[in-house]
Parts: C-alpha cells; sequence; structure tokens
C-alpha cells in the first residue's frame, strides 16, 4: 500500500513538501497552497497521510504547473491565507467561515463527523440536539467554527490534537467524541489490535462536509486550475486509485449520473470477502439493486461478476494512527 509507517516524532512547523508539475497554465511562478497538520489527513513528519497522498498522485497527473505545498500550524494558516503569503489551502473545509476573494474545488475527501463513543447509547444519537448537556469532546479545528460556535447546549471539551481528543474519552473524562468516521475506523483498529472492544458510533453523521482546494480568486486562471483538478480527480476515484491510496477496500459513488451509488474496488487491496456494507461513500448517492460494480475501472453489471476480479489475499491493514503514540492510552483503555 501506498501509506507506510515511520516513527518520527517531532513535527515541524513548516516544510515544503514538493514540487509538483500541474496541468491548467497558472503561470511561470509556482503556485502555493498550505494546510495544517491533522492526524492521518496532513502531515509533514513522514506519518501516513492521506490527504498528502492523494494530491501528491493528482498533482503528478497535471502538467505544466509548479505547486508548492506548505505545512505550517494552525495558528499560522489564517494570518498566511489572508494576508497572500500563499495562494490558498489544499485541505479547506467549509464549516461556516464567512470567505470572500476565494474560488473553491469540489470536495475531493468527504468529511462525514460523527459522535462516538465507548457505550451503546451513542448510537440513539442521531442529531446534536441529542448531546444536550453531555460533556462531549472534540478538537479546535471543529470547535473554533461558526458552525459550531452556534451549538450552545453542548458541554465542549476542547482539544488541540486528535491524540488529546481520543484521550477524554480513554480517560473517561468525556463519554462522547464529535471526529471524523475515518478517525474513528482506524482507531478501531487500535483496539481491535489489542483485543479491546470497538468504539461505537452515531446512527447517522452529525455533520458532512469536505476537504477543498481553496485558491485567492486573483490566482491567475484559478478556475481553469481547479476545474482540471476536478476532472483528475473524479478519474481517480473511479479507477481504484483512491482505494489503494485511502486503503479502503470498496468506496461508494454515482460513477454515471444515474441517482445510484455504484461500487469501486481496488483488485490490489479488496478482496472477494471484503464486505459491501462497509463501502465508504465519496458522495450523497446511496446503492441500489442497479449499482454497477467497478474494478480497476472496469465495470461489471453485479457483484458475482465484479468478484472474478477480486484475487488479492486477505491481509488485514494497521492502523494509521502511531501503536507507539497511543500504547500507553490503548493500556489504559
Amino acid at each position: 500500500m501506498a501509506l507506510g509507517k515511520s516513527t518520527t516524532k517531532n513535527v515541524k512547523r513548516s516544510i515544503l513538501l514538493g514540487l509538483f508539475l500541474l496541468s491548467a497554465n497558472v503561470g511561470a511562478e509556482a503556485l502555493s497552497l498550505a494546510a495544517a497538520p491533522f492526524e492521518t489527513y496532513v502531515a509533514d513528519d513522514g506519518e501516513p497521510s492521506r490527504i498528502n497522498s492523494l494530491l501528491h498522485e493528482a498533482f503528478a497527473k497535471m502538467d505544466d504547473t509548479q505547486v508548492d505545498l506548505q505545512i505550517m500550524r494552525e495558528a499560522f494558516l489564517g494570518s498566511a491565507v489572508r494576508a497572500k503569503r500563499v495562494d490558498g489551502e489544499f485541505a479547506y473545509i467549509d464549516l461556516g467561515e464567512k470567505q470572500q476573494g476565494i474560488v473553491l474545488s469540489r470536495p475531493y475527501l468527504p468529511l462525514t463527523l460523527y459522535a462516538t463513543g465507548k457505550g451503546p447509547e451513542v448510537e440513539n444519537v442521531k442529531l446534536f440536539p441529542h448531546l444536550k448537556g453531555h460533556r462531549v469532546a472534540i478538537e479546535n479545528r471543529f470547535a473554533n467554527t461558526p458552525t459550531f460556535r452556534l451549538l450552545k447546549n453542548i458541554k465542549w471539551s476542547r482539544n488541540p490534537s486528535t491524540y488529546d481528543a481520543f484521550r477524554q474519552l480513554a480517560d473517561d473524562r468525556a463519554p462522547f467524541l464529535i471526529t471524523s468516521k475515518l478517525l474513528i475506523d482506524e482507531f478501531n483498529l487500535l483496539l481491535a489490535s489489542v483485543d479491546e472492544e470497538l468504539l461505537r458510533f452515531s446512527a447517522k453523521p452529525l455533520l458532512t462536509s469536505g476537504f477543498r482546494l481553496a485558491l485567492h480568486s486573483d490566482v491567475p486562471n484559478a478556475q481553469g486550475f481547479l476545474s482540471t483538478f476536478n476532472a483528475v480527480i473524479d478519474a481517480m476515484q473511479q479507477d481504484g486509485s483512491y482505494n489503494r491510496l485511502l486503503g479502503i477496500h470498496w468506496l461508494l459513488k454515482d460513477v454515471n449520473s444515474d441517482g445510484v451509488a455504484d461500487f469501486i474496488a481496488n483488485s490490489r487491496i479488496t478482496t472477494a470477502a471484503s464486505p459491501l456494507s462497509t463501502a465508504y461513500a465519496l458522495d450523497n448517492s446511496l446503492p441500489s439493486e442497479t449499482s454497477l460494480f467497478i474494478v480497476d475501472g472496469v465495470q461489471y453489471a453485479d457483484f458475482d461478476q465484479a468478484k472474478l476480479s477480486l484475487t488479492a489475499p486477505v491481509t488485514p491493514r494497521e492502523s494509521l494512527l502511531d501503536p507507539e503514540l497511543y500504547d500507553l492510552m490503548l493500556k489504559r483503555w
């Protein structure tokens, strides 16, 4: 798989991740895009980072433009964007902030926020009001946004990092945590590795957003750049690249605009035994009896035909969260 492990712990404040050739004819100078670290999504220290991997490959498929990706602390990111020291953000999440003079790509990776917890009561949560009066752990990146500041009747326990947010659950300081479904899945892989009971989660996502590219509107040919990027992402989501880069067996997306979600797989990682029920949705469409099955970009009318192409051996994947970092937390679970 493309996502590796590293025991490096030091997080640099800002790092040049690379120069990639892109198509969109943005100009002679490199386009500079920045983001803040977000565990398993964005990293600058060699740790697994899904967004880094996705964008690296997407940009490599584009021509004629240089792009610098920079990672900086959250406190510096906003001022760098406002002062136009960078041309935009590469992991922008719309959570109600008013933005002027910004143009956005389509979401290239969904962000679905669920409530999670140790006990079965979290499975009854369907709306934020169901958490009224409870202490709920949350990362500052979400809590410090207009969307969450409007939720007044929840006792937020704010945390500077993903690790600190999960520690609220581990230490029983908060019965609930709001975080992404992908992070819940990664933490459950850690729990499974030490034979602990898995986290449960809310009956449905409490909030759905997505990661986007956000460019200043005065960047030369910004719209053209984003259009090209959107097209590359569409192709990668359908040809199995996303399965490989995200480490997810099945994905869901409406690939033929019929309003029905189709199942997407990669023969290098998806096995015939991989349950369709765990498919991760890339859009809002739902599967039905007319769903297509797509393996490595090849369409099949039904699952039985598709399974013939799924010959990858069953090899359990390790969590993208660092087991050494979370070792003490798991021992105290």
